[in-house]
């Protein structure tokens, strides 16, 4: 059976940036420097494939707006008033066919050193997550990269129309983009205004606003209420299909679709199956945010996996910080057991706040039950932020994202942590080294022990409120996973600080479903390799040492 998906999320722009100085606030590409797209040797791709990952997600590949000129290859610099950041946001697409030439090494071959990693992370059995921005591009957008016969968006459309099922982007007829609310005194002309890609539809986007895109037309009429023009297929469709086919060609074997839940169903019914006809084994992974509309894009849509921020992420959070119980986990996974298997699991990304930071736990070992439990509770893909696995704390201000526990996707920047990560193993510190460790035994084990990977969910904590003195339900969370013929497993994860002695009820149902014998029985702990005496009987209650902010994976 194909292991489940653990990805590696990284921004190639910040890993392995080596350029010497300090970090200047704002500062430019000379100033700051750029990770480059060779930074992922051999050496660090095997690290990577060691630790259990089997996709990496190559955040911001494809060229944005940016304040970074390369007149040489055709490419102006971008209006700073629509521009986030000196390096601009990976968001704000300039051209879907190209590539951005701050990660090459010579931009003029930026393709070259695009093909020459993705065959280096296909030779250490790694698969590519590409970006793909469906909803939204930057103001600017121009392709400089498209094939011949394929026509610029935008370039066919009627200014005149607010709206047409056959134009790219959605107009305001009469009225020029005004600036002002987001950069005072900029000369940026747009006239007529387009709507703005957070689905703002009047000439005067704020600060607040996704100001530096504008949102793509899929035939849905919006000033009619959203009322659908699908036949015959948009120009829309025809032209984002025909980019996924382009990228699945070149290599990439997923697409992790940005705000997929902003572009209609009926889109993805067609793009996904068009692009799976050539490419079957090709993953979608959508960031979706309604839970009421998460089988829509799963069953219709095509999707194989959906962002799980708004159930797991945001109740293991609520658990680590601690004004939530961890007895909530279970009504959380409820109310998606139907879909377990087809969720996305993550602590970190791009647009959440960094574990370590001042904003969410303070400190990194805070985070590992919350990881503890997000991957190994059942088949869901899993996935790590680069730097989490090493307490990156996203705690500078670094330019246009400010000090927002974030680290920035705007900015040229040298994160000291990622630097060292990049370099191996042995630069980073005993701390940091430590938590590598731990993550890599939980990552590792979903992609290489049968059971993680293959095996079912059996929640206990259910079954463990009545003895509070020694299984904390509120900092406590235990299941099993099992496997017919490859065994089971008895995880357990601790919230506090503190190692903890508890004692976990195992009912006699779960003895059924596991098919499990009573006993007493060393039981060895997957993650550390130390053994347990433990004692197994229907209804009764197994002793477990705890480590603090972390769990168990005892082998029974």
């Amino acid at each position: 059976m194909s292991a489940r998906p653990v990805i590696y999320q990284v921004l190639p722009r910040l890993f392995g940036n080596r350029q010497a100085g300090a970090n200047v606030p704002g500062g430019t590409l000379e100033e700051n420097g750029c990770g480059k797209m060779w930074a992922f040797t051999p050496a660090v791709l095997k690290r990577l494939k060691n630790a259990g990952y089997n996709y990496i997600w190559y955040t911001g590949l494809l060229r944005h707006a940016t304040q970074t000129p390369y007149p040489a290859l055709g490419i102006p610099q971008d209006n700073p008033a629509v521009v986030k950041g000196r390096a601009g946001s990976p968001y704000a697409i300039n051209d879907y066919y190209d590539i951005d030439p701050d990660l090459a090494d010579d931009p003029a071959r930026r393709h070259e050193e695009f093909d020459d990693l993705i065959r280096r992370t296909h030779r250490a059995g790694l698969k590519v997550v590409m970006d793909f921005v469906p909803n939204h591009v930057a103001r600017q957008y121009r392709s400089v990269c498209a094939p011949p016969e394929v026509r610029d968006l935008g370039a066919d459309d009627n200014l005149a129309q607010a709206f047409s099922p056959q134009n790219n982007f959605y107009y305001i007829p009469g009225q020029r983009l005004h600036t002002d609310n987001f950069a005072a005194g900029a000369y940026y002309k747009e006239d007529p205004a387009r709507v703005t890609g957070n689905d703002c539809f009047h000439a005067f986007p704020s600060r607040n606003d996704w100001y530096e895109t504008v949102k793509l037309n899929y035939g849905v009429d919006y000033a009619s209420g959203h009322r659908e023009h699908f036949n015959p297929v948009p120009s829309t469709w025809q032209k984002m299909t025909h980019i996924l086919l382009h990228w699945a060609e070149r290599g990439a074997d997923a697409f992790r679709c940005d705000m997929a839940e902003m572009v209609p169903v009926a889109f993805w019914e067609y793009a996904i199956a068009a692009v799976k006809e050539q490419y079957p084994d090709t993953l979608f992974i959508a960031e979706v945010y309604d839970p009421s509309r998460y089988r829509d894009y799963l069953h219709r849509g095509g999707f194989d996996y959906l962002y799980d921020k708004v159930g797991l992420y945001d109740t293991l959070r609520g658990v680590v910080e601690g004004h939530r119980p961890a007895a909530d986990i279970t009504r959380c996974w409820q109310a998606t057991d139907d879909i377990a298997d087809r969720m996305l699991h993550f602590l970190e990304n791009h647009d959440e706040q960094r574990i370590a930071s001042d904003y969410f736990a303070g400190r990194a070992d805070a985070g590992l039950p919350a990881f503890f439990t997000a991957a190994l509770m059942n088949r869901a893909a899993v996935m790590v932020y680069a730097g989490e696995e090493v307490g990156e704390t996203g705690m500078e201000a670094e330019g246009f994202s400010g000090q927002d526990g974030r680290t920035t996707i705007f900015d040229y920047w040298r994160v000291d942590k990622l630097n060292r990560l990049a370099r191996g193993l042995t630069y980073l510190k005993k701390e940091e080294r430590a938590l590598y460790d731990r993550y890599a035994a939980i990552t590792s084990l979903c992609t290489q022990h049968d059971t993680v990977r293959e095996g079912g969910f059996y929640d206990l904590t259910y079954v463990n409120f009545d003895h509070p003195q020694t299984f904390d339900a509120a900092r406590q969370y235990a299941f099993l996973r099992t496997a017919a013929g490859k065994g089971t497993l008895l995880c357990v994860a601790n919230f506090d600080a503190l190692p903890r002695e508890a004692e976990v009820r195992i009912p006699a149902h779960a003895f059924d479903f596991a098919c499990l014998e009573g006993g007493t029985r060393e039981a060895k702990d997957l993650l550390t390799g130390k053994a347990q005496r433990v004692s197994l009987t229907p209804d009764g209650l197994t002793q477990v040492a705890l480590p603090g902010y972390g769990g168990v994976v005892l082998e029974l």
